[in-house]
């Protein structure tokens, strides 16, 4: 096999359901009872602005009430102690791997912590509501935050970046993803398409599973701390 050097990680939704974030993938197309359409699209925002900010200040608020687990904790110790390149590249909103101690991190969807504003496109990290409109810290404009949140229909963060990663990687690794959601869906693809070893390590098989050249199934609080003790294992020894 060849050394593996640079790891690409992707996480979804699967590393946090744990700790008790509810996923966009739920029983009958519903998140928290509302449809992705009412509340994660460009069009739910012009629409309904108050809906879509009271649904985030509850998701907001959430996030805020819960821990890192296993899961969590397993990458960020990766993170600190392998020697390569590593790149943890996720679909999730919280904060949950920054909390666990995470750092070579992007987030590729937003963050529920942080606000954007419309009028001067400043980002800001945000605990609190934004219900009521608040102004922005940066120009003064009042009522032109909205969460920082890629809704469905918008692009990405950082594409160029993950793509950098991806053509310079050794192995890629998706933790948790449903494998429905695109442009990530498609990283596995791209990553074979270089030569890089591919793993899936998820509840089930994913919607991408047949991609993939070796998949291991199981709670991701499970399967991934020990994918990180034997992958720090192989380096140490």
């Amino acid at each position: 096999m060849t050394e593996i050097r640079n790891i690409v990680i992707l996480t979804g939704a699967g590393v946090s359901a744990e700790s008790g974030i509810d996923t966009f993938r739920s029983a009958g197309g519903l998140w928290e009872q509302h449809r992705v359409e009412d509340v994660a699209t460009p069009e739910a925002f012009a629409r309904d602005p108050e809906l879509v900010l009271r649904f985030y200040d509850m998701r907001r608020a959430r996030i805020q009430e819960v821990q890192p687990n296993a899961a969590h904790q397993a990458l960020a110790r990766l993170d600190a102690e392998w020697k390569g390149g590593l790149l943890i590249i996720t679909q999730n909103v919280d904060d949950l791997h920054e909390r666990a101690g995470a750092g070579r991190l992007l987030h590729m969807h937003g963050e529920h912590l942080n606000a954007w504003c419309l009028a001067c496109d400043g980002r800001h990290r945000w605990y609190g509501t934004l219900l009521d409109r608040p102004s922005c810290p940066t120009c003064g404009v009042p009522g032109q935050m909205r969460p920082d949140i890629v809704w469905f229909g918008e692009m990405p963060y950082r594409m160029n970046e993950i793509y950098a990663a991806l053509n310079r990687a050794d192995l890629f690794v998706s933790i948790g993803t449903s494998g429905a959601v695109y442009p990530a869906a498609g990283f596995v693809r791209d990553a074979r398409e270089q030569g890089v070893r591919t793993l899936e390590l998820n509840l089930e098989p994913s919607q991408g599973s047949h991609w993939f050249d070796e998949a291991r199934h199981g709670p991701a609080s499970e399967v991934v701390p020990e994918w990180v003790d034997e992958l720090l294992r192989q380096q140490s020894g």
